[in-house]
């Protein structure tokens, strides 16, 4: 059977879930990556809340950079980490969301740790 490329993302995403979760204190820093923007988010699994969230989309409508490049989402990552930072996270474990560790993916998760995030 083939999979088309999204369904092969989905079937490394579930596979990657089923070993991380996040709670209060450690959350789990979500990446999901659309055409346009990236977006992160910091999850608490256990009470299901969503802690923190940035994404290219509220960076660029505040002013910030446009287009959808690794600097750019390097921004997200820094931005997710201020946000974090002033709720007194400072870990979290990075689930990629089933894309490759690689360009924009690293760059996000480079800029989180530039932010003081650990993982």
């Amino acid at each position: 059977m083939k999979y088309t490329k999204n369904q092969a993302r989905m079937r490394r995403r579930q596979r990657i879930r089923k070993k991380i979760s996040g709670n209060a204190l450690c959350p789990r820093l979500v990446v999901f990556r659309s055409n346009a923007y990236i977006y992160a988010q910091l999850v608490d699994d256990d009470n299901g809340h969503t802690l923190a969230s940035s994404s290219s989309f509220i960076l660029s409508k505040d002013g910030g950079a446009n287009g959808f490049t690794r600097d750019v989402a390097m921004q997200v990552g820094k931005d997710l980490a201020s946000k974090a930072k002033e709720k007194d996270i400072h870990q979290a474990v990075f689930d990629r969301g089933g894309y490759i560790y690689h360009g924009k993916i690293k760059a996000l998760a480079d800029g989180a740790r530039e932010g003081g995030l650990k993982f």
